[in-house]
Parts: C-alpha cells; structure tokens; sequence
C-alpha cells in the first residue's frame, strides 16, 4: 500500500516535471517563433521596410510658405498642407502635453514599452494599450493605416515595433517628437503642427497657451472624431483629459487644471484653403509669380521646383496687419454700400444696370454667359449651342455670395448672372513710396466668388484721379505755381489741334463759376475747365510720357486733351505706384512684392532688387504733393477731415459710425467718371501711398446719381476706415508728420502769403485760394 503511494507520488512528479518541461519547450519556443517573426519582418519578408537612409530623409511633401514682413504666414501652396518646425519652435507645455497623455515614459524605453505592454496584454487593452509615440511615429510614416485582418494587423504591428526601434537608434528623443508633431493630420488641411496652429488658433505652434496645446495633443487620439469644427464638446472633453494627465504626471497643478478645464475652446478658425484665409488675392499673384520663375530658374541638376511639394519660402513685403485692415475696412464699407445700392434698386426696372438699352443688356448678359464655366465645360462635352443656352434656364440649387454670409438656393445659371452683376466690387492697394514695398493688397471682396484681381489684372476708367498728372506737368516744364490763377470760364479747344476730329468744350461737374481760380483751389474742386487750360498748355504728349516714366501702361492712351479728365483705362497697382512718385520726392520705385525666396534648406534662391528712376525734380514733387493737400482741406476729400455727427444725409447713411477726423497731413484725389460707374480715392502720407476702387463688373452696374456714385462716397471710405485701423496701430509707425520739402524750393505754395506779398496786403474776394 504504502509502495503504491510511493509510485504514485513519483508518477505524479514526474508528470509534473514534464508539463512544466513543455510549458519551458512551447515557451522557448514562443520566444523563438517571435524573434523569427522579428527577423524575418526586418528582413523584409512580409513586406519592404525602409532602410536607414529612407529612415534619416523620408520622402514627404512640404508646402511653400508665404510668408509677411513682420513673419506671419499668410498662407501655403500645397498638396499636403505641412511645413516642419523645429524642436525649439514647440513650448514645453506642448511637449508636456503629448507626454503625459501618449508615453509618460517616452524618456526611460528605446521605441518599446515593455511594462505597458504587459499590461495591455494582461488586462487586454482595458486599462491603455501600449503604443509609445516611437511606434506611432513609425505608424504615421511607414505604414499604411488602413483596417485590415488580425493577421496582417498584427504583422503590421511587429513592422512598427522594429521600425519604432530603429527610430530610436537613429534620433534623438526630441527629434522624434519633432517629427511625430511634424507629421501628424489635424484634419481641415492641417498637416502638422504649424498648419494645426495656424488654422485652428492663428498663431505660431510657439505661442500656443497650454489650453490650446491641450486641445491639439488630444487630437492625436482621432482628429477625425475630435475635430473642434463638428464635435466642439467632445473636444473640449477630450482636452480636458489630457489636462487631467498633466496635473497626474505634475507637469500643471491641480488647481492650475481646474482652472483650465473651465475655459472654452476659443478657436481663431482660419482656413488655408486656396479659397479662404487672408490675401487671398495676393497668393494667388503670388502663384503667378512663381510658376513664371520656376520655369526660368530650375534646380543645380536641371529640374524645375515644384511650389506644391518642395517646401520652398517665399518672403514678402505684405504686412498681416495691415492685410486684416484693408479687408476688414473694405467688407465694413462694401457691405453698407451695397445695402443701398440694392435699396436704390427695387424701384429700378432695368436693376442691376442704368442708362443703357434692352439690347444692350442682352449683349451683356449674352457675353457673361459665354465667359462662364459652365458654357466652357459644356461646349468641351460636345453640347450643342442651343443645349447649353436651354441649360442657363434650368433651375438649379447652388451657394451665392452675400454679406450676410453665402446662401444656398434655387435659381437659374441666366439668374444667378443677373444676380452677380448687382454686385459692387472694390479692390485696394497699399505700399511704402521709399522702398517700393506693398504692405496690403486686396483684389476683390470675396475671392472665393469673385476672382478677377482687381490690382493689377483690373483696368478701368481713373476719372479726375489723372489730374494731378497734368497739375505736374504744367509745374515741371512751366514752373506753375499752385498759386498761379486761371479762369474757371468755358474753354474749346478747337478742330484739328492735336487731331482732333471736333472741338472739345468740357463741362464742369458742377457749375461754372466765371471767376479766377488758383491751381490749388482748382484741383481741390476737380474744375475740369482750368485742367482743359493746362493740358492744352503742356499738350496731351507730355502727360503721357510723364507717366510711361511711373510705368503706366501708355500703349493705348491716345494724345488727345480729353485724357486730362481721366478717360484712360489704368490698374490700381500702376496708379498707386505713380503716386508714389510724388510722396518718394520724385523718384519713381516699382512696387515689390516678393523680397526673397529660399529653399527648405534656407538657401536664398532669390533676392529682389529695387527698380528705381528719376522722373521728376523734389520741387515738382512736393508742389503737386502741396496741391493734393489741398483736396483733403478743403476740396472733395475734406470729409476726411471732420467728425460727423449729422447733416450730411449721403455720408450720414453710407458710411454710418464710421467718423474720421484726421488732423496730420493727406495728400490725395478723388475720381468720378461719367454716369459715376467708377469711383477712385488715392491717399498719401508720407511713407504710405494708398488707392482705393470701387464700381460695378459692368459699366452700367452704377448708382443713379452722383451723391452716391462718387470716389468721395463711393471709395474714399474704405481708405479713411483702413488708415484709422493702421494709426490706431502704433507698431505700424504710420507717418502723421508733414512730407518731407526740399532744401531749396523756388515756386510757392502759401498762397495766402504769395498773394499778401505781391498785392500789398489786399486779396481781392474773386480770388479763390
């Protein structure tokens, strides 16, 4: 008996000593297999890895940055929107951020975490999986994310492990943080953390709060599910999750957390698509301007860079501030203007267009139908004339643009055509006259509706905004004084002077006053007989070369008088850097848009070199200069110059809140033209040149009378709204001193004194000055 128990005991030990000797052989085993997955998964047999120069430069596409003069991004051309910062360009919150939510112990493992994978594995997945920001890095690098079975899955896993270590072999810690925040998709175009802090709080990764770095660093868990644009609760939770990690791990304070976990998201959306963001307008002129230098520059060996992918950056002279001021000041303005205009409209039967006849507005309407998208894409389908016409009258829904933002409805294309031309546009530009550089430029009021470039691409009819042209002139070659006299009488220049085919009387706008009249006085009140009397003095040809100097486009201004009152078709880019002659004391400098370019290395590929040249002495310069003044004292432009609070019913109920009241010096000019379709203001002071357009697509898109179809109602506006943002701006050191006179100036401009001088003390009362 005693025997038998022994055997048994001894059976039962033996038996014991062999399950335990196979659970060692299938765990040697495991071991084994494992590292045989290993080596062959770094061999490659289940599929390429990269190697280690794949590891060190990865292939990816950088977007090019266009960069402000104070180094605000303004926007980036892209297929991927990611621009890379560098590990000093994050804040240690962000840092601290990632850390405590994704691997607190990124610093003590080498790509693995082997105690959080044994818990993963223990309590399967329920308390954290074990993913350290390594794998992840190798995850959103190498791998394909796409759910697949567990096999592969797992696979890909293995891939990512080794993938993982090896990044830790071949960087440093703060490299591969760099590099996860560099490559990781925030959704909304927002590829890495620059674009990420770009668009969803406006600013540099650098200045992001710890809030804001919160909100970013949860995203990492799904920035599909997280997106602050549709799920802003679930953000602000998972947000405050991630402060919750900071105070566990002590990088925040408990109170510190409560404190935050209150505050709301406060997002500065600001979109980067091609259609949206600031100086839309001007990235576009932007892309123009590199796609023509691409092709004349390529790369050492012989290949063209390509904006999209070779995170090149282009250093501009547009100032971010100021950008947001001209935009803000032009939809401040547009959107009143347009309320009336739309007002004055409803009793109008030919709405949106005047003066002009049912045929002439079936030629408008015919060849906008003809111009568009939709006849272009159709008549490539192969679509018949009478199809595609027969389309423009089918209802259709669609998104229009409006001031209240777009509104989506049901309209016909031919509707939709009709609709738009009532549409009133504008466009502004704004450059320093001593260094050529453009600070602001807006082409239109929405380019996502309207993308003609009303700058530089846009020309239209200047109105009396070309009389200083003529005043120059006359001072240049005769020496006129701004205190010189002419007769504000009827004047005809006759048939045959200067090719003339009928002699040419021009009216005043108003009425004329028989009297004498001073040229500061007469430019002041835009008097067109006295600027007839000039141009015929000087002649038309003059002028025109005056102006070809300041590189206006002159090929199809004709040498004829009638041009003195603004009928040639100019663009604002030229018109503002012709004005800029005259603050500039005569010297006549392109304006400059794009300083620099450099390569993603910061190699200078490109420098600007400034283009200068003489045109007229600083003594005519600053004499015209004296006579602008005098529009903004006294003539067209002096509502500048007063707080309104009443009695004025025009300006009362277009401009509404918005009171000027500008004491320092303005040099400026108004410009009306016929049947007010376009109005014009060009301001300056000394160190900033600034014209302004606004009017209708069409010529007969206009307002009925001149109270509202004037530069002074129309455009002068925005310009006032804009210079009040920019002086309210002391970073911007916008002049408010007088411009700069010369040493020695021989022709006068007091004209008060001129005349006590030279009358003995008496000014006649018919002497205007």
């Amino acid at each position: 008996m005693a025997k038998a128990k022994t055997t048994k005991k001894k059976n039962a030990a033996q038996g014991e000593q062999k399950h335990i000797r196979t659970f060692w052989k299938l765990f040697g085993g495991l071991i084994v297999l494992v590292l045989l997955v290993f080596l062959l998964a770094s061999w490659g047999v289940f599929g390429s890895l990269p190697d280690e120069t794949s590891l060190e430069n990865p292939e990816k596409n950088l977007a090019t940055q266009i960069i402000g003069s104070d180094g605000v991004t303004l926007g980036t051309f892209y297929k991927q929107n990611r621009t890379p910062v560098k590990y000093e360009d994050l804040p240690d919150h962000l840092v601290n951020s990632l850390i405590a939510t994704e691997d607190v112990r990124f610093y003590d493992h080498s790509g693995i975490d082997a105690k959080g994978t044994v818990r993963a594995i223990v309590f399967l997945g329920s308390k954290g999986g074990a993913s350290t920001i390594s794998q992840q890095l190798a995850k959103l690098f190498f791998t394909e994310q796409v759910s697949r079975n567990k096999l592969e899955r797992g696979i890909q896993k293995i891939k990512e492990w080794i993938i993982a270590t090896r990044l830790e072999r071949r960087y440093t810690k703060e490299e591969i943080i760099t590099m996860y925040f560099n490559e990781y998709d925030f959704g909304n175009q927002a590829v890495g953390i620059q674009s990420a802090s770009k668009i969803y709080f406006s600013k540099e990764p650098i200045e992001l709060t710890t809030t804001e770095a919160a909100t970013l660093v949860g995203m990492f868990k799904n920035s599909s599910l997280y997106n602050p644009l549709r799920n802003p609760v679930g953000v602000k939770n998972r947000r405050n999750v991630v402060l919750a990690q900071m105070a566990k791990y002590d990088f925040i304070t408990n109170e510190v957390k409560d404190s935050l976990q209150a505050l709301d998201l406060n997002l500065r959306y600001s979109p980067q698509g091609h259609n949206e963001g600031i100086a839309t307008y001007f990235r576009e002129y932007a892309r123009a301007f590199m796609a023509d230098w691409v092709q004349e520059n390529p790369k050492s060996d012989g290949t063209k860079y390509n904006i999209y992918t070779d995170g090149l950056k282009i250093y501009t002279t547009i100032d971010s501030k100021m950008q947001e001021y001209a935009e803000e000041a032009m939809d401040m303005h547009m959107a009143n203007l347009q309320k009336e205009f739309d007002a004055q409209n409803e009793k109008n039967k030919t709405a949106p267009f005047r003066d002009i006849t049912p045929e002439e507005t079936n030629k408008i309407m015919d060849a906008a139908i003809q111009r568009s998208d939709r006849w272009r894409v159709m008549k490539k389908q192969g679509k018949s004339e009478k199809e595609i016409r027969e389309s423009f009258k089918k209802e259709r829904k669609m998104s229009i643009f409006s001031w209240r933002g777009d509104i989506d409805t049901v309209m016909t294309p031919l509707d939709s055509i009709r609709y738009y031309k009532g549409i009133l546009q504008a466009s502004l530009m704004s450059m320093n006259p001593q260094t050529g550089e453009v600070k602001a430029w807006v082409g239109g009021i929405d380019y996502k509706h309207f993308k003609y470039d009303m700058v530089k691409t846009g020309q239209r009819q200047i109105g009396s905004t070309f009389k200083p042209f003529v005043y120059a002139t006359a001072i240049d070659q005769m020496h006129m004084s701004p205190c010189d006299t002419l007769p504000d009488t009827p004047y005809t220049i006759p048939q045959g002077k200067y090719g003339l085919l009928k002699p040419w009387t021009p009216k005043n706008s108003g009425a004329i006053s028989g009297g004498h009249l001073t040229l500061r006085a007469a430019l002041a009140q835009s008097i067109n007989t006295i600027t007839a009397r000039l141009i015929d003095r000087v002649g038309p040809q003059p002028v025109i070369d005056l102006v070809a100097k300041m590189e206006v486009d002159t090929e199809d201004i004709p040498a004829v008088p009638s041009i003195a009152l603004g009928t040639p078709d100019v663009t604002l880019y030229e018109m503002v850097g012709a004005y800029s002659t005259f603050a500039n004391q005569g010297v006549y400098i392109r304006p400059t848009l794009i300083q620099r370019i450099e390569d993603k290395n910061g190699t200078v590929l490109y420098q600007n070199v400034p283009h200068t040249r003489d045109v007229i002495s600083d003594e005519t310069a600053y004499v015209t200069v004296s006579l602008m003044e005098g529009v903004t004292q006294s003539g067209s432009g002096s509502r500048l110059r007063h707080t309104w609070r009443g009695g004025d019913p025009v300006y009362k109920k277009v401009v509404t809140g918005y009171p000027y009241g500008f004491k320092n010096p303005i040099a400026g000019k108004t410009g009306t033209t016929q049947n007010n379709s376009d109005g014009w203001f060009m301001g300056m002071v000394p160190n900033l040149a600034t014209g302004v357009w606004v009017g209708g697509e069409d010529r007969a898109t206009h307002f009925g009378s001149t109270a509202y179809g004037q530069g002074a109602t129309m455009a002068l506006p925005i310009w006032a709204i804009y210079m009040k943002k920019c002086y309210e701006d002391e970073s911007l050191n916008i002049s408010n001193s007088g411009f700069v006179k010369p040493d020695k100036i021989s022709i006068a401009t007091n004209c008060a004194q001129w005349k006590e001088e030279n009358s003995g003390g008496e000014i006649p009362d018919e002497f205007d000055l």
